[in-house]
């Protein structure tokens, strides 16, 4: 059997990992693009012991980048998120944690180069959602430079802190921060605010459905009577936000908020949408965010601290806590998200060529 043979890098970005390759070294169609990308990551088997895959939604992650012809960015960045078993590739969401490991492939990539101080600036554009990202990089002596003793919940050991400032991320799928017209919608019951701040999604506060919040993310999978009641919500709330059928896409993401526990600003939860997320996406740190901050959604009242912009948050989840800065404006007929940043970090595991079939595709 003969393979095709696609160059790669293979970085962990935040709280996941995957392959990042050239846009231009795999198929310019869609659909033929999405064939090599279950192939490469082995999606339709519980472990994905046939391709890169690691058998969770936040392993089975894809990152594709290009020279930009946007003014502003240096680098497109697109997403495609293979589920696991149903050989599936989603293409409407970005991936925030994968975004943190842009910065640092692009320029091992040679997309960018390095500038003559410590650290390099490198202008991102994310394609699913057109938000522009600038990523500040550590690169001493014109290299990077992983090693560092910036820790993230939900990572073993330190590394050298990547920052992120995110621009344009209201209504990047939808075209509105609020989707349904409202700040709040009831649906089966159920209150719910649903946002598009870098990925749409849906947020209820847990106690609607029997839930504290503080819950682990194993014992959430375990109650799949919560599952089917959310589930059911996320579907109609896709129609509602303008997204259609969204049985087969993993947006809009779901969240459950709470009061804190742990000296945070809230207790959060977020769903891939079908399983807990072990910790928490970055995109879905800033809805989060919002809801907190805006009056009249369902996180009103929950954040503890000061509420002023910029508003620095700590937002609990099941491996500990993620910090977020949000600078926004609100007046008392609109809130509008500004930016977010954030320090991340970013490891390059590998590097090489990952192979597929001749038979899922042939370069011409």
């Amino acid at each position: 059997m003969t393979q095709t043979a696609i160059p790669y890098l293979f970085m962990r970005g935040g709280t996941s990992r995957g392959p990042y390759m050239l846009r231009d070294a795999l198929p310019s169609d869609q659909d033929e693009l999405a064939k090599v990308l279950v192939s490469l990551i082995g999606s339709g088997h519980p472990l994905n012991i046939d391709g890169l895959g690691g058998g969770a939604a936040v392993t089975t992650k894809v990152a594709m980048l290009s020279r930009s012809n946007h003014p502003w960015a240096d680098v497109d960045y697109f997403f495609a998120q293979v589920s696991v078993e149903d050989g599936l590739v989603d293409f409407k969401p970005t991936c925030g944690n994968i975004l943190v490991g842009v910065g640092p492939a692009a320029i091992e990539m040679g997309l960018v180069h390095t500038g003559p101080g410590e650290t390099t600036e490198v202008k991102i554009h994310a394609v699913n959602t057109g938000a522009r990202v600038l990523s500040k990089v550590a690169t001493p002596q014109g290299m990077v430079e992983y090693s560092g003793e910036t820790s993230l919940d939900g990572v073993p050991g330190t590394a050298a802190p990547i920052e992120l400032m995110f621009y344009d991320v209201e209504g990047g799928a939808t075209g509105a921060l609020f989707p349904t017209g409202n700040r709040m919608d009831t649906i089966d019951g159920i209150d719910v605010t649903c946002l598009d701040v870098a990925m749409p999604m849906v947020i209820a506060r847990a106690d609607a459905f029997g839930l504290s919040g503080n819950e682990s993310a194993a014992e959430l999978d375990e109650n799949t009577d919560f599952f089917s009641q959310m589930e059911a919500v996320r579907l109609k709330a896709g129609e509602l936000m303008g997204l259609g059928d969204v049985s087969q896409s993993v947006i809009p993401k779901f969240g459950l908020i709470a009061p804190p526990r742990n000296g945070g600003t809230a207790a959060t939860r977020y769903f891939k949408p079908l399983k807990t997320h072990p910790s928490i996406a970055v995109t879905g740190s800033q809805c989060f965010s919002a809801c907190l901050l805006c009056p009249g959604t369902v996180g009103d009242g929950i954040a503890e601290g000061g509420s002023g912009s910029p508003a620095r948050l700590s937002l609990e989840h099941p491996m500990g806590q993620m910090s977020v800065t949000v600078e926004f404006e609100n007046d008392e007929n609109s809130f509008k998200v500004v930016s977010a940043g954030l320090t991340r970090t970013a490891r390059k595991i590998a590097s090489g060529e990952v192979f597929v079939p001749s038979e899922v595709w042939t370069r011409s």
